[in-house]
């Protein structure tokens, strides 16, 4: 062969390999964004019923405020319920906005910066709507209890300030590990349980991608 010859056939297999090779990236950028977004799938649930129980707890609140607005407890029940209602609502619709707006069209580096913007996002969440249920658990039960007129001056039982005593020091103790475990560099590693298990993973998918590219 001509040495024209010969560079002709080089530059038609580098051609030849250069589209394999974007045709493998394509392939497996598809497979991790189809992986990536079934990942998601449980938390755009679980943000779904957490904004449905919101609406609950604020429809609770307001029945026990409104019922019985002369009883201190019960009022400050009430509106404890609203607004840790109201809280459920404004974060679980700040996540799946957030989450919505991940683009899989978009470039891997832009879709890693929202997924780590979803993940502290729902960190937050967790911390400021998961934790007090410690708490939480027993302003339902006084609420639902509020939602019948309760005479003037009927004492609160032993039982409410106890459990009220033993959530509060479990949300404390809730906080002190969260705190802790923001001072790990490590994203991969989740707390007791926030709920953004399925943000890692996919993440550890787009890494590969990343890392596919650079190579």
């Amino acid at each position: 062969m001509e040495p024209d010859e010969i560079k002709a056939a080089w530059q038609a297999l580098d051609a030849r390999l250069a589209r394999q090779e974007d045709l493998q990236r394509e392939l497996l950028r598809g497979q991790r964004q189809q992986q990536a977004q079934r990942q998601l799938r449980p938390l755009r649930i679980g943000l779904l019923l957490q904004a449905l129980l919101g609406v609950g707890l604020v429809l609770l609140g307001i029945g026990c405020w409104r019922t019985n607005p002369g009883i201190p407890g019960l009022l400050a029940t009430g509106i404890a319920l609203h607004a840790f209602g109201v809280l459920h609502i404004v974060f679980a619709v700040a996540v799946l906005t957030l989450a919505a707006g991940i683009r899989p069209s978009s470039a891997v580096l832009t879709i890693q910066r929202r997924l780590r913007a979803l993940l502290r996002l729902q960190r937050l969440n967790s911390a400021v709507c998961g934790a007090p249920w410690w708490i939480g658990w027993v302003l339902v039960v006084v609420g639902v209890a509020g939602q019948t007129p309760v005479a003037p001056g009927t004492p609160t039982p032993a039982w409410v300030w106890a459990s009220l005593a033993l959530g509060l020091a479990g949300t404390l103790a809730t906080w002190a590990w969260m705190a802790r475990s923001l001072r790990r560099p490590d994203t991969s590693r989740g707390w007791l349980d926030d709920g953004a298990d399925g943000i890692r993973r996919s993440l550890r998918l787009y890494e590969d991608v990343a890392r596919f590219e650079r190579d």
